[in-house]
């Protein structure tokens, strides 16, 4: 399918560069309210410009819209080329607030298209192997999972040295102002909900512990910087997630059952193992006796549960793949809209996502605990990994 993408800032090289995977999807156009950055991102990759939001979304060619705005742009962004009738694949959030991402969501419905949301790492080999542990009961019955998605002290790291392939800053200023839990929280919050079913109840809090980061961004803009939260799913499962640019880099995610663990140390690499650690029975004196001995030959030792490899994608392509394939998202978007079938990421379960997120960020305006009001229907795994 054709698609075009609006905005090319530092975010668009990483979806650029994964296209090629997905030789199905065809690029024809790009915009950027910068001309700057567009001429830069446009000549850097050889691609097709559109000199306004207006002739991209009147173009008949594209079906797709990818919005890679900043996410104070992505409500308006979205409705506009909902608008157009074009279907759409946006970074996350869906918006800033729980009313206007029910509005993208419902109109969507009414208009008879298509809203699918990043991040798309579900469709990862490790959330896949995962998922297909949990369904064949492989640690039991499950209570309990703990999201760690802490980046270190992102301000003390260089970040002004931080630039895309083609060139573009990261940009700062927007990053702290939005804040790492609208960033980051919906990697796990997309698997969680998918593995576990729709939330029920989340109690949050959250805390700007550095609000001294940067010139040019005053203490009153930034946003939280630390977030934690339990979520109640109707499962009757509890997860507790954890969000900051405090703490030293931990992006893992344990599982526990009453027969053992399922573990993973990188959500944000698509062939991060799994771990399997089965509860063993009474330990023996000299484990007790010896706790930090104990705990490093287990770590060492611990198996890994078989990882599940897409067949679609070539062996060296797996290898490249450290990070996300931003592509896969919009993919598994096209083949939806083709096949006249439910996408897996749907507008409902992004809305969710998005409910969840803006209640672990803002637990005072949303209520805490907040009842959720947003739900979905199961999602299932991808082909590849239905058995």
């Amino acid at each position: 399918m054709r698609l075009a993408f609006v905005g090319c800032g530092y975010v668009a090289d990483f979806y650029i560069k994964t296209l090629p995977y997905h030789p199905e999807l065809e690029l024809v156009g790009v915009y950027d309210w910068n001309p700057q950055r567009l001429a830069h991102f446009s000549n850097f990759y050889s691609v097709e410009v559109y000199d306004s939001l207006e002739a991209l979304l009147t173009d008949d060619r594209v079906e797709i819209v990818v919005n890679l705005t900043n996410p104070e742009s992505h409500y308006e962004v979205t409705k506009a080329s909902l608008m157009a009738g074009k279907h759409v694949y946006t970074e996350k959030p869906l918006a800033l607030t729980f009313d206007e991402a029910e509005d993208l969501v419902e109109l969507a419905k009414q208009l008879g298209l298509y809203i699918s949301s990043a991040p798309c790492s579900l469709y990862g080999d490790s959330a896949q192997t995962l998922w297909k542990a949990l369904r064949h009961n492989i640690i039991g019955n499950v209570y309990l999972a703990y999201a760690e998605l802490d980046d270190g002290m992102t301000h003390r790291l260089g970040y002004q040295n931080w630039v895309s392939k083609s060139g573009t800053p990261w940009p700062y200023k927007n990053e702290f102002e939005t804040g790492c839990t609208i960033e980051h929280a919906g990697y796990y919050l997309t698997w969680l909900t998918a593995f576990f079913g729709p939330a029920k109840v989340v109690t949050s809090f959250s805390s700007c512990l550095i609000p001294n980061k940067t010139k040019g961004v005053s203490p009153e803009a930034m946003a939280p910087d630390f977030s934690v939260g339990c979520i109640e799913f109707s499962s009757g499962i509890v997860a507790r997630i954890t969000c900051s640019i405090v703490a030293e880099v931990d992006r893992g995610l344990k599982i526990i059952g009453d027969e053992g663990t399922l573990s993973i140390k990188d959500c944000w690499n698509y062939r991060s193992p799994v771990y399997l650690e089965k509860r063993q029975g009474r330990q023996s004196w000299i484990w007790k006796k010896i706790p930090i001995l104990s705990r490093l030959l287990r770590d060492y030792a611990k198996p890994t549960y078989p990882l599940l490899s897409n067949p679609n994608r070539a062996h060296n392509q797996q290898n490249q793949l450290d990070i996300m394939d931003y592509g896969y998202g919009i993919a598994e978007l096209a083949d939806a809209i083709q096949e006249n079938r439910p996408c897996r990421i749907s507008a409902d379960h992004a809305l969710h996502v998005t409910e969840i997120t803006l209640s672990l960020q803002h637990p005072q305006e949303m209520g805490s605990p907040r009842k959720m009001k947003s739900t979905f229907t199961p999602i299932t795994p991808l082909p590849w990994a239905e058995s």
